[in-house]
């Protein structure tokens, strides 16, 4: 039962950290889509990319364990 629940937690946060990382679309013009410094928006970036690969990892983890 805790295990479904982390999953869905996981599941959401994965979903939240790929809108953010959309240019064009999704949440990232709310969250100061324009007018920042270059290199603090690249920060930003690499800091939710490596957010979404480890959200996925964990994601699957908790799938396979639920197989199990």
């Amino acid at each position: 039962m805790v295990l479904n629940i982390f999953q869905i937690i996981i599941a959401l946060l994965l979903i939240v950290s790929v809108l953010l990382q959309s240019s064009e679309g999704g949440l990232s013009p709310v969250f100061g889509g324009g007018g920042e410094m270059y290199r603090s928006k690249q920060t930003v970036e690499k800091l939710l990319q490596y957010a979404t690969i480890v959200l996925a990892l964990l994601l699957a983890g908790t799938s396979i364990a639920l197989l199990l």
